[in-house]
């Protein structure tokens, strides 16, 4: 099995997890939230060194191992990216599973388990880019919108749209429904490596909001800002954060 394919794989199977620990009507709200995390952790994690026990693991819900940074290859992993989203049992919450090559997002997949049939996207598996809206839709939190995105939003003319986690607004650029996903104000590594693993295979820009590179598997895995959009959005949109923050 190639690394895209486990990846893929762990995080469907993850999401199907996570679906029977919701419906099973046992925890409701953030204890829901908690039992989701842990049950998918713990699936993902005993997974991964199983099947690739050389390399180094970064999740969001284990205590790090600083093992991981004398390692080239680092899985870098969500289990449940909007777990508030998932407590409330809302569509707009993901499965990370990235995998880091010397810094940097390559291979990875992102499972989407709220939607209808538990859609996966994919590193090795692209589909070609929607077309754009007329006005580009810029993606932001549900309650608390990036001070950079409003303002970006507003000098090009675009609109806001409010969704939950991190993946799922990643992948709603890959699937068209939206431009830009432009976020500062603090993330982590698990947040992004795996949406931007896939985001990257499919043509789109990503990049720190100030255009450098994003890069993985650092001693302190805080990982901010980024922005994730259609190439032809790319340069216009880092120019007004640049302008906003000179």
């Amino acid at each position: 099995m190639t690394d895209a394919e486990l990846a893929a794989h762990l995080a469907k199977v993850a999401g199907q997890i996570l679906l029977e620990v919701r419906d099973s009507g046992m925890f409701e709200g953030k204890a829901l939230g908690s039992a989701g995390d842990m049950t998918a952790n713990e699936f993902l994690c005993h997974a991964l060194r199983a099947q690739r026990p050389e390399d180094g693991l970064l999740s969001e819900e284990e205590k790090d191992n600083e093992k991981r940074l004398g390692k080239e290859r680092v899985w870098i992993i969500d289990p449940v990216d909007g777990t508030r989203e998932y407590g409330e049992q809302r569509s707009d919450w993901a499965v990370h599973v990235g995998l880091a090559i010397g810094g940097v997002a390559q291979i990875g997949a992102v499972a989407l388990p709220g939607l209808d049939g538990g859609t996966v996207i994919r590193t090795d598996q692209i589909s070609p880019l929607p077309a754009a809206a007329d006005k580009p839709r810029f993606l932001v939190s549900r309650s608390r919108p990036a001070k950079e995105a409003v303002a970006v939003a507003e000098a090009m003319g675009g609109e806001l749209v409010a969704m939950g986690s991190a993946g799922a607004k990643a992948m709603a650029v890959v699937r068209g429904e939206a431009e830009i996903y432009l976020h500062s104000g603090g993330q982590y590594e698990w947040d992004s490596c795996a949406p931007v693993a896939v985001a990257a295979a499919h043509g789109l820009h990503c990049s720190r909001i100030d255009g450098s590179p994003i890069r993985y598997n650092m001693a302190d895995p805080y990982l901010p800002d980024l922005v994730i959009c259609r190439p032809e959005y790319a340069q216009r949109a880092l120019e007004l954060v640049a302008g906003l923050n000179p």
